[in-house]
């Protein structure tokens, strides 16, 4: 009988744990949370309450520790003190004002103005991109500053290494930032650190997880930003990883998989903003305070021919209001006749597919280029199950062949047009890179920028195979409950 009343006591108290769990759920977890994330978290929670709510706990919130906040809030008030001067966009740009709103939006939530900035290339060779940068390190005369989320010494990435450690060798500093968790996984990481050591680069781990010091934080959050910068006068932005780009991987290697990327390079006032945004991760990893000097032109390096508007967009944890997200559907609205992105990763929220199915309602016409295969199982049917609404709406949805990974991250309104508008760097078009990921993009409001990129897209375009509506639609069963079952997963942050 004792052990009865045991047994039943306990099942009571699993039951009213159970209930409290979902009850507390409903009424907090939508607290300042999207419907689609909200619903997906209490799905969790609501079917599986013991698994369900130490993963909300672990991973539900997007906010970090609170000194990483107040990083950010300085970092935020040193750039207005040092860029209070400078305008929103530079004078007699002649911007439309459509694109004056946009950049006053992000300006109001990122502090950085918009700049001139001088092309001085878009490249879309991997390995080329790689050498250029190389290069670019062996002019360097005072420092380098290089923030990559991935980053392997292989074969195809020694050139860069060994670029680093003849700067050293003359006396440069080489500043090096690379995530923990990004690289982790790929050949010679444990090695790594020490070969960085052994050619002088000072060099930190970005978002560490360090819980033996008792430091803890949420462990999905990524720094995925991807640039380079060369004594504050020349930088490197987009979305090239520094490893091979086969990744390293086996799986990849027997499939001749390989990443497709690109990288932009430019010069002028514009990689001070750079520069700053830099000095903020930095000293985030390190305590180490960097002094990034404001705009400057560098009349050496230009001329007018190449001037560009840009405006550089950094997005993150830090950032509670979604710059990335909300500069992308300002400029989605802002098409009138065409749009194109390019996003290996198409996962939206539910403000961007309105945005995007109401531009092709608008009659514009929607290019959406991503891979035929993407490299992760999850993602790739996540993202194949806003297919068929995109499809019904009428973005022409083009698949680049396998087993080629189109990386690439940009998107241009408009292009050929004088109201072109565009974005290119390390941010994606899902809701991880809105809420969970340190990126970096730049706004272009105009400049020869748009039309190599462009050039880019149609290069992209033409090996590329149009997905129909019709195709789509005599997919299995099975495939059509697997992607909803990833769209549910896409969403839990």
């Amino acid at each position: 009988m004792t052990l009865a009343l045991d047994l039943n006591t306990w099942q009571l108290i699993g039951l009213i744990v159970d209930y409290s769990i979902k009850i507390l759920a409903i009424g907090l977890v939508p607290e300042g949370r999207r419907p689609s994330s909200s619903t997906a978290w209490l799905l969790a929670i609501l079917l599986l309450p013991f698994i369900g709510l130490p993963l909300f706990l672990l991973m539900g919130s997007p906010y970090i520790n609170r000194r990483r906040h107040r990083i950010q809030r300085e970092a935020n008030v040193m750039i207005e003190d040092v860029q209070s001067h400078i305008p929103d966009w530079p004078e007699g740009s002649g911007l439309r004002p459509e694109v004056q709103s946009v950049i006053r939006l992000n300006r109001r939530l990122t502090n950085l103005p918009a700049v001139v900035g001088h092309n001085r290339g878009v490249y879309g060779d991997y390995e080329e991109t790689i050498r250029r940068m190389a290069a670019a390190v062996d002019e360097a005369q005072h420092h380098v500053h290089v923030e990559i989320y991935i980053t392997a010494w292989d074969d195809t990435t020694d050139v860069f290494f060994r670029a680093l450690e003849r700067a050293v060798q003359r006396g440069v500093k080489v500043r090096y930032l690379f995530d923990q968790i990004g690289s982790l996984k790929y050949p010679g990481y444990f090695r790594l650190g020490r070969r960085l050591t052994e050619i002088g680069v000072d060099w930190h781990l970005m978002l560490p997880l360090k819980p033996w010091l008792l430091k803890f934080r949420r462990p999905d959050l990524r720094n995925h930003r991807k640039l380079l910068i060369i004594d504050s006068r020349i930088g490197f932005m987009g979305s090239i990883n520094m490893i091979d780009r086969s990744y390293l991987l086996s799986a990849n290697q027997r499939k001749g998989r390989q990443w497709i990327d690109s990288m932009v390079e430019v010069s002028g006032p514009i990689v001070a903003s750079m520069e700053f945004m830099f000095a903020v991760d930095w000293y985030a990893e390190t305590n180490e305070l960097l002094d990034p000097e404001p705009p400057r032109e560098d009349p050496g390096l230009s001329g007018p021919e190449d001037e560009n508007i840009i405006q550089l967009v950094p997005s993150g944890p830090g950032y509670t209001t979604e710059p990335n997200l909300r500069m992308f559907n300002s400029i989605v609205h802002m098409a009138q006749h065409r749009l194109v992105l390019c996003s290996p990763y198409f996962i939206p929220d539910e403000s961007l597919l309105e945005a995007v199915t109401s531009a092709c309602y608008r009659g514009v016409q929607v290019d959406l280029l991503v891979s035929e295969q993407s490299d992760q199982f999850m993602v790739h049917h996540a993202q194949s199950s806003y297919y068929q609404v995109l499809l019904e709406a009428g973005v022409r949805i083009h698949l680049f062949p396998a087993p080629y990974v189109l990386h690439s991250k940009f998107n241009i309104a408009d292009p050929g047009s004088v109201n072109s508008v565009g974005t290119v760097g390390s941010s994606n078009m899902d809701m991880r890179s809105f809420g969970l990921n340190y990126e970096a993009t730049l706004m272009i409001a105009r400049g020869n920028l748009l039309d190599e990129l462009m050039e880019l897209a149609d290069a992209y375009l033409a090996v590329s195979r149009r997905l129909t509506l019709e195709e789509w639609n005599d997919r299995s069963f099975l495939r059509r409950y697997v992607d909803n079952v990833m769209k549910l997963t896409s969403a839990l942050q």
